[in-house]
Order: structure tokens, then sequence, then C-alpha cells
């Protein structure tokens, strides 16, 4: 973790959380799907006016109830509990019961009419024979509220088939406006402004949509696990907050710079300053943005005032680029590092450089035999795998330690700072997208190898966040690097597949085959991983034979 003393901004405790349940009754239609939703009072305290699912708070009543639900023999208590407090929300707001008799048979709207929906429901359900139908409810996904609101939820988001023969009312205190809306239509009319919705509902319907029928839901949930876990965080784009999930390209970087959820934060992506990621830690993205740069070029600044900086990946040779490195360090520049050398990481090396009174080393390994004639490079010291560059100014101390990894390419190197867990990965990781491994300088087994070297650097070092040289910041380190080794085997199995189909073909005949889910603009430079899958499946192949 970083340290506190580096944190850009004095922290705050987030508001604590409250157990609560939420429960989207669904039925099936000639025209797809429908999910039953309902308007929140424009005065609640919590998303006034909102269009929501049933649901609320969990109390001890609910806990106490297991004796009168039916359950799943994999139903945990606590997701029994969520279930009875979901089914008790969705009767007191909209007088909808998932209940049977005891002689069998859901309960009818002429039952329902003959309950108190202000009175005990547990008690009432036991005195009238009513068995409640908890084992019916089950988790789809699991929110918590966002750090930065001062009113903060700890809810499953559980499905449930409509009963049939009953009608929504809505309590017309707390909820308004029962309908029945396609996730589709539901979206679409949030989009014109009509049909205002919360994150987690938008985010919700977003998934649901995709499923055809009741059925599907119901089956995708039955493993008793959340399909998907998500405490969002939210950054400022073009001024205005915006919110984001764990899988989401801006989280990570939120999760660095704001960790306790204030909405300070810009993810605009812009290269005239220098963006700060923490107080010893800043970023300037060169003006360089394409299909294999992203947004461009992420250079680093690592230090401060007193301690001097460390420039990691200076950019392509952009005057405007350099000149803004040098105005943003003061000139006080301790020396540059290269992760690599192809031509929008390195070139900027020498007149940044010279630009400096001190004229500061240039750092990183030569290129190879390998590299491409515009990815020539040679620094004025060759580093040393484990090798740690140290910064130290007004009793602090910045260290960055040097590791190997080639793959990318073959003088590829990563930094890690020590002191407060980042992982600078040049383009051995980006975010938003996979690096290119182009033969014969890229090389995809000495890639996979040095993933597995990161992971391990994350365990012993304590790492949390990853710095790309494209994209914002990663979060989770670890997972991610995980998440990459799986997704780069995935596509290798495939390659492997069309090779099998297709044993008299050429690279060209895979080609569709294995990126059948890219889009074909981006087949000339998938072609270059391609053949870096090709090479080591035939290198493994030849080992096994030999």
């Amino acid at each position: 973790m970083p340290r506190l003393s580096q944190l850009l901004y004095p922290q705050r405790e987030p508001a604590p959380t409250r157990p609560a349940a939420t429960v989207l009754l669904l039925r099936d239609t000639p025209q797809g799907l429908e999910v039953l939703m309902t308007r929140r009072s424009m005065t609640a305290s919590f998303a006034p006016g909102a269009y929501v699912f049933p649901g609320g708070g969990i109390d001890a009543a609910d806990a106490a109830a297991h004796g009168h639900s039916m359950r799943r023999a994999s139903q945990s208590d606590l997701h029994l509990t969520q279930a009875i407090a979901a089914i008790r929300e969705s009767f007191e707001e909209l007088g909808v019961l998932l209940a049977h008799h005891d002689h069998g048979g859901y309960v009818t709207s002429e039952d329902i009419a003959a309950l108190d929906r202000k009175a005990p429901f547990a008690a009432q359900c036991r005195a009238r024979g009513l068995t409640l139908a908890g084992d019916q409810v089950f988790v789809l996904a699991h929110w918590v509220t966002d750090r930065d609101l001062p009113r903060r939820f700890d809810v499953p988001f559980l499905v449930a088939r409509m009963p049939e023969g009953q009608s929504p009312v809505a309590d017309e205190a707390e909820q308004f406006d029962p309908v029945w809306v396609r996730p589709a239509e539901a979206l679409a009319r949030h989009q014109r402004g009509g049909f205002f919705m919360i994150f987690p509902t938008l985010r919700t319907l977003e998934r649901l949509q995709h499923y055809a029928h009741v059925d599907a839901v119901l089956l995708a949930c039955a493993t008793e696990a959340p399909l998907w876990i998500s405490c969002p965080r939210a950054g400022l784009l073009a001024g205005q907050e915006s919110r984001y999930m764990e899988h989401d390209s801006p989280y990570g970087e939120l999760a660095l710079t704001c960790p306790d959820g204030q909405i300070v934060h810009s993810l605009d992506w812009q290269t005239a300053e220098p963006v700060a990621l923490l107080k010893n830690v800043r970023r300037l993205t060169a003006p360089n943005p394409g299909m294999m740069t992203g947004p461009g070029t992420n250079s680093y600044l690592v230090g401060d005032a007193d301690s001097g900086y460390i420039v990691i990946d200076p950019g392509p040779d952009d005057a405007g680029h350099v000149q803004r490195l040098y105005q943003a360090t003061g000139g006080r520049i301790q020396a540059i590092v290269c992760t690599h050398s192809h031509p929008d990481h390195s070139p900027a090396a020498a007149p940044l450089q010279a630009l400096c009174a001190g004229r500061p080393p240039i750092l990183g390994l030569a290129s190879r035999a390998t590299a491409r004639p515009d990815a020539q490079f040679t620094p004025d010291r060759e580093l040393l795998n484990q090798e740690h560059l140290v910064l130290t100014g007004n009793g602090l101390q910045h260290t960055l330690m040097v590791i190997f990894t080639p793959g990318h390419a073959a003088n590829h190197l990563c930094l890690l700072l020590l002191e407060d867990g980042l992982l600078f990965s040049g383009d051995h990781i980006l975010n938003g997208s996979t690096t290119v491994i182009s033969p014969p300088d890229g090389e995809m087994t000495a890639y996979l190898a040095s993933l597995d070297t990161l992971s391990a650097a994350c365990d012993a070092h304590q790492i949390d966040f990853i710095l790309p040289a494209h994209g914002h910041v990663l979060g989770a380190a670890k997972q991610s690097i995980a998440q990459l080794k799986a997704h780069r085997l995935k596509r290798e199995a495939k390659v492997a597949a069309a090779m099998q189909a297709r044993p008299e073909g050429t690279i060209n005949d895979w080609l569709a085959l294995v990126y059948d889910d890219t889009d074909p603009r981006l087949w000339p430079v998938a072609m270059r991983s391609l053949q870096a899958h090709v090479d080591r499946l035939q290198a493994l192949q030849a080992m096994a034979q030999g």
C-alpha cells in the first residue's frame, strides 16, 4: 500500500454500511423478460425519485423467521435471512408475497388483502398458515454502496420469479408507480431522461438484458455465489461525477488516488500538465494517441523537489513533451530510465538529458540484435536485475527496484517502487488492451515467464497497483496479472485448436479462427502475437518429441 504520507488528500473514514436486501421480481412475456420496478418517494433520504427494485434494511425479525421459510439445502443462513428480508420488503412496499399456504400453492391477491402491511410480518404469516418461499429467492449480485456517499448499504441483489395471480400495489408512502419493464427498455428510458436510476440499478439491468427468460437467470444463480461483487468508485470526467465498477479501466486509479472514495480525481486524458497520482508520483502523457498507444505513452516522474526525480519512459522525440517533462521536474532529474527501446518510449531520453545541466544518466537495457531498426537503443549504463535506484530527500526515500521482463521486447524491464507498492510495467502490462508480442524481438514463452516473475514480486513486495505505459492505473495487481495470463493461455488454446483443425494451414488461415472475437481491422497487429503463439507451441511440441 502507498505510504499515508504520499497520499494526495487527507483521508476520512467512509460511513459505515448497513445490511439490506433487494429483490428483482421477474416474469416472462412474449416480448422478453421483464422486471418489476418502482419509484422511490421524492422525499426519501436515499435516491429520492429513483426507479428501483423493492428492498430495504434487514432486521432481527428476518433472522428469527428461518423456521417459517422453505430453504434450499445449499442456502446459507445469511442468504436465507436476506431472502426473508427481501420477501418482507416486497410485501410491505408492493403487496407482493412470495409464500405458500401450508396446504400448497402460492398465496393469492385475496390472501394478501387480508394482511396488514404495517403489522409484524412473520407473525401474520405464521398465524395464517403461510410458509415463506425463501427457497425460491436466489443471489444475483452483491453491491456495497460507494465510499463517498453519506448513507451506505451492504446489499445483495436477489432474484425471484413473480408469483402468479398477484399484482403489485405500491404502498404510496415509500414506493410509487410500480411498472413492469424490459431491462433494455428501462435503460433506454433512463438515457432519454425520463426514468432516473442510480448506478447499481443501471449496471444490474445492463447485465440482466442479456438473459432471454427467467429460467436462464435462475440457472445462472444456482451456484449460490453472486455473479459479481462491487463497491463502485467515482471520479471526475469532463467535470462531472462518473462511477465505475472494479473491472472498469479507471477503477484502479481511483483506488490509488482517492482510497477513501472522495470525488476529486480527474480522469480526462490530457498532455499539457502532469497528473498527480501520489505526492511522489506523477504521470505526463505524451501527445501520441493511436491504435497502438491508446491515449498516449505515459511518462512517469518519481520523486519530489527535495529528492530530485527519476523519469520513467520519457516517450517519443516530441519537443513539446520533452519540454514539459523538464519543466515538471525543474530540471532536477537524477536519472532517465527506459523500460525498453520501442520508438514511443526511448527516443526522448537523449533530448531530455541534453536539457539538464547535470546530464543525468540514461539507464535501461540495450536493444538486442533482434530489435527493429526503429527500436535501437543504447543506454549510458545497463541496469542490473534486482538493482535498486534510490532517491532521498526531506527524510524520505523512494526506491525503484529493477526487474528484467523480456517478452514484449527482448530488452524490456519493469520497476517496483518498494515503499509504495507500485509496479511500473512499461508495455508488459497495459490497461484496456493486451500488449503485442512481435517476434523475433518479442517472445511468448519469455513473456509468460515474466508475468510469473511479476506475480511473485507482488507477493514479495506487497505490490497493489500497476502503472502501465498506456492507460489508467490498474488495481489488484496480482489478480490483474493472473487474469492477463489466463487470457493469454485461453488465446493460445484457440491457436492450438486452429492449428489442429487445419494442420496444413498457414498463419493467415488460422488468424480468422483465433481472432474471431476481435475487430478485423486489428488483425494485422494481432497476427504478430499469433506468430508468437505459433512459435511457442511449435517449440513446446519439438521439446516433447525430442
